[in-house]
């Protein structure tokens, strides 16, 4: 597939509000209807666009609490890697999970209540994972950018 300017600029505004019409994201890249239809359906197909979904005010939830975790694994064997990769997607606090260079294997980014919840998670979900040699945490003062959209 050839990724062109129109495509990078109909992901720009899918990415800002995919709940656009075609209508409306026809208007403003000057294509017909069915056009834009077809681009977004290549755009899907061929793995540009992973899925939609409704990002949720953590505040409004009452889960406004942020964290961020780097691991240390006890050793760095393919088992260990591979064991502590798949607990850590089971936990539905951590949002996201990466592996990581550094003084630290891993750097996850939780998501909770508060401070009590937090120190609940730690207590008995994390280390309760094998393999976990230490750990350092980290706690949100003040968001002060955050966006989900990828520029081109």
């Amino acid at each position: 597939m050839v990724f062109d300017d129109i495509d990078k600029k109909l992901l720009e505004y899918l990415q800002s509000d995919s709940k656009q019409t075609n209508k409306e994201l026809s208007n403003k890249l000057n294509l017909s209807v069915t056009a834009v239809y077809e681009r977004i359906k290549k755009l899907e197909k061929d793995g540009f666009i992973n899925k939609y979904v409704a990002l949720v005010n953590k505040d409004r939830v009452d889960n406004a609490f942020v964290a961020f975790c780097h691991i240390k694994l006890i050793q760095h064997t393919q088992d260990y890697v591979m064991k502590f990769e798949k607990e850590v997607t089971n936990l539905t606090e951590v949002l996201e999970c990466y592996h990581i260079s550094g003084d630290y294997d891993y750097l996850l980014k939780v998501i909770v209540k508060d401070m009590a919840a937090f120190r609940e998670f730690v207590v008995k979900k994390l280390t309760s994972i094998n393999h976990i040699g230490s750990t350092h945490s980290m706690f949100v003062i003040n968001e002060v950018k955050h966006t989900t959209a990828i520029s081109f």
